[in-house]
């Protein structure tokens, strides 16, 4: 049985118009940056498949896709700090241009322990672009290349990112509150 939240409520904090905007100007930026060259894009499951689809459809060069599935947070709102992959890649990646397509960089400890993973299969390059940053919590000294949007601390579901596999259907990105303790 999943757990739920009870009385949650929840506020929109990016509209899907503005998701909209922003990741075609990611798109523009990705295109010019790798113009003559063909990146793969690796997306990080489960949470930056929705934004990676709209992301491909908004870069007008050639690219490559490839997944990797990664958790860190289990049933909870907190990063557990522990980083596993559940999900390997299918194609290798020795020397090519590399975009790690994240949904969230928000303690650092996921990107850091991807660059350690992939920098071992000898990528010509290893970049990052992640929809949401949440650069008040960083506790790893890691940035990245691309962002959509710089956030506040809070909980967010929507847009792919979930709450126990509950609300990546939302079509926004939503703070999820409660109203009683989670």
């Amino acid at each position: 049985m999943t757990e739920r939240i009870t009385d949650q409520a929840m506020k929109v904090l990016l509209s899907r118009e503005q998701i909209s905007r922003r990741v075609s100007e990611l798109g523009l930026e990705i295109a010019k940056d790798y113009r003559g060259r063909t990146p793969h894009l690796v997306g990080i499951l489960k949470g930056a498949w929705v934004f990676m689809a709209d992301l491909i459809r908004q870069i007008d060069i050639d690219v490559t896709v490839d997944f990797l599935g990664i958790t860190s947070y289990g049933a909870g709102v907190q990063s557990s700090g522990e980083v596993k992959i559940t999900k390997d890649l299918d194609v290798s990646i020795e020397g090519r241009d590399v975009l790690i397509v994240e949904d969230i960089l928000d303690t650092g400890h996921t990107f850091k322990f991807l660059q350690e993973v992939l920098s071992v299969h000898q990528p010509r390059s290893l970049r990052l672009v992640a929809l949401l940053d949440k650069a008040s919590r960083r506790v790893v000294p890691v940035r990245a290349d691309y962002v959509g949007f710089e956030i506040p601390d809070v909980f967010v579901v929507g847009y792919g990112l979930d709450f126990n596999q509950q609300y990546r259907q939302l079509p926004d990105v939503c703070v999820l509150r409660s109203r009683s303790s989670v």
